[in-house]
Formats: C-alpha cells, structure tokens, sequence
C-alpha cells in the first residue's frame, strides 16, 4: 500500500534521500510536511519559525492564499505551450516587471542562474557586435556570487565554487568591492560591463554602498559598459524596494530576477533597457519552460499580494525593527560585531567562527536560520513577517548564543 506524505516518518524519507537522491545537499534533520506564512511544520505538527524562506524564495509566505488560488486557477486552464505561442500571463508579468523596474524588455528563466546566464550573453554579444572589443573584461567583485552554471560561476568571484570546475569561462576580472579607487582604476577601453550584486547574499550579505553604485553607473556611462546587477536575492520587495538599486536612485542596463519573484514556483527573468534590450535577437537565446504560463501566474500573484498588502513598506519596517532588536542584543554582551544589510535581507556578523553550530542549535529550539560561513548568519524570513514573530526569533537567538559560547 502506497503510503502518504503525511504518513511516513522522518526516518523514512531520508533513508530514501540518501539512497535516490544526488548527495549535494546537507539537509537539516526535519521533515517538513506543510507550511502556513513564516511558519513551517514537521510531520510531527512542531512549528518552526522560517528567518530563511527557501533562501530568499518564498517573499509572501508559505501557501498564501491568494498565490495558491492563481496558481490553482492557472493550472487547471494552461501549464504549458512552449514560447512558440502567444499566451496572456508572461506578457502581463513583463509589462508589470518593467513599470516597477524602469527597464524595457523582459526574459523569462527558470532560475536566477538562468537570469545571469543571459545577462552575461547580452553583455558578449555587445562586446562582440555593438561594441566589437575582441579582447573585452567583464568586470566582477570579490566575494559575490551568481549562480552554479558555468558562466555564471565563472562570474563568481569566490574559489570555493569555482575550483572543482576549473577551466571557468574567460574574460571576467575580478576588482574589490565597495573599493571606488579601485573601480575607476579597473574601467578602460576593454570594459564591456561590470556584473554585481547591490547586497552580496552569499558573500556574508554585504551591501554596496550608494555612492559606489551611483560612480558605477557614471563609469558605465563614461566608457558605454552595461550594467549588470544581480537582484535575485534581494530584489522584489526584500530591501523595501521593488529593486535594490532603487535607493541609489540609479538605473541598470541589465537587471537579473529570480526567488522572490515566484514565490516559490520556480521563476527568473532578465530584464534590460536601451541598447541591451536590443543585442539579442530571434535564435540567439531561449527557453523551453521560461516565462510558461503556470509560473508567469505565480509571478503575477506575487506582485499583486505584495502591492495589496505593502509588503515592501514592512519589509523596511519589520526589517528595522529586526535590526534594532539585534543591536540591543550586541549591547548586552552578545557575540555580535555587526549587523548589515537593508529591509529583511540582514546579515549579522559574529565574533567568533559559531555561525554554523548557531544554526544547528536554532534549529533545535524551532527557528530556520542560515549561514553562509563560519562567522555570518543570514536572516531573510518572508516579507509578512511581524513584529511579534521577531521578538520571538531573537529571543531564540538571544538563548542559542548563550548557549554556544564557549
């Protein structure tokens, strides 16, 4: 007799996880069976408080009603047609894409891997037709990070990815971030574009600063170089802004999407304006399944809740609330040196190398935390969290990090 999900035991599914699946995961040990806003549960009915959100993924919630509906809606109508068909919901989610981007043309991805793969083919195909610079740079910053295909871990400037799949993709160079001497002192004749995220997510959530992105964008200007920003972590709403170039008051070229965009339905967009919007052109680039038209609906239905219910404006407030909240715990003692970021994508930086096991004791007392080394824990709960579910995740970090300190 075939047994259910909610049938079967944590034990169960992970011996079938060890034995069927490709081990490249280190998977917490809970069975999580549904989920209910910024709450998870295991098979058991505990509930788990998610500051992690499918790494940056699910932006209203878990199992929002409204976003199940559309999905639900869409799915018995239309999955899938290929791009070869016109259908409604991708070019409604482009045209919404646009206004709250100021770009001009949108493509659809499955991923954000996807995203910054076609953000780094428009930026060759300008080195090669717009600007015909044979021996062009695509400039990259220390410690970002954009993706496992190969193009775009070869734009990835961190070792660590990158050196089990040597020989990467040439003609990246990597500058220092955050470093504007060092920027002005990179950009020449051969710089086609500089690819970077305005908040480093795997890097240790790491925000670049206004002033550098505004000289980026001056430089680009300067010398006709794209820019590229990678927004799928901290784009659609995160930050308290639909983008997070937003509060630079600066305008990309090329803008890659993803996670938050579907709400956790798979989805990524590239987006570009001016000459950028116009280097690729029919069979230089495509998608079977980007843009169909089930995950252009979860789009749709990501940016109506979000508009609906201002998530972006509690994504600054609660985000601001979170962060006071962690400094009143730095003041009294605990093993904090500093906490970073904008809106709900903060990153808090620890004294002493406990990141790793903080999580793993969090995780014991019901709270999802990540981190993305030994010294950095990444907070990115979905945009409907509260005040109240703030107090209670750092009241849980507060007692993990007295328990952990040696």
């Amino acid at each position: 007799m075939t047994q259910t999900l909610s049938s079967v035991s944590y034990a169960h599914v992970s011996e079938l996880d060890h034995q069927y699946l490709l081990q490249v995961y280190r998977r917490f040990p809970v069975l999580i069976v549904r989920g209910q806003g910024v709450w998870l549960y295991d098979e058991q009915g505990n509930a788990y408080l998610d500051f992690l959100s499918g790494i940056a993924v699910c932006s209203v919630g878990h199992c929002h009603p409204k976003f199940v509906q559309r999905l639900s809606e869409q799915a018995g109508r239309l999955i899938h047609v290929s791009n070869l068909l016109l259908t409604e919901p991708p070019a409604q989610l482009a045209k919404r894409l646009c206004e709250v981007s100021g770009m001009e043309r949108v493509f659809f991805t499955n991923s954000g891997a996807e995203a910054c793969e076609a953000t780094i083919k428009i930026a060759r195909k300008y080195a090669n037709h717009v600007r015909k610079v044979p021996d062009y740079e695509i400039l990259v910053l220390e410690g970002s990070f954009h993706g496992r295909t190969m193009g775009a871990v070869s734009a990835t400037a961190q070792p660590k990815y990158q050196e089990p799949f040597a020989p990467l993709l040439p003609g990246f160079r990597v500058i220092p971030a955050n470093d504007i001497d060092a920027l002005q002192t990179a950009f020449n004749e051969r710089t086609v574009a500089i690819m970077l995220e305005p908040i480093q997510g795997e890097g240790g959530v790491r925000p670049l600063s206004d002033d550098y992105l505004r000289r980026v964008r001056e430089l680009c200007d300067e010398y006709q170089a794209l820019m590229i920003v990678d927004e799928v972590q901290a784009g659609v709403g995160r930050t308290g802004k639909w983008f997070s170039y937003q509060h630079a008051d600066i305008l990309p070229d090329v803008v890659a999407s993803a996670k938050g965009l579907g709400g956790g339905f798979p989805i990524g967009a590239c987006l570009m304006r001016g000459v950028a919007s116009t280097v690729l052109q029919p069979g230089d680039h495509g998608t079977t399944y980007g843009g169909n038209p089930l995950a252009a609906s979860a789009g749709l239905a990501v940016m109506e809740i979000i508009e609906e219910e201002n998530l972006c404006e509690n994504a600054e407030r609660v985000g601001n609330y979170l962060a006071s909240r962690l400094h009143e715990l730095q003041a009294q003692g605990a093993p904090i040196t500093e906490v970073r970021g904008r809106g709900l994508m903060l990153g808090v930086q620890l004294s002493l190398p406990i990141a790793r096991t903080v999580v793993q004791k969090a995780l014991e007392h019901r709270l999802i935390l990540n981190a993305t080394s030994d010294y950095v824990l990444r907070l990115v709960p979905p945009l409907v969290l509260t005040e109240a579910e703030v107090d209670i995740a750092v009241d849980i970090l507060n007692q993990v990090l007295q328990e952990v300190q040696p």
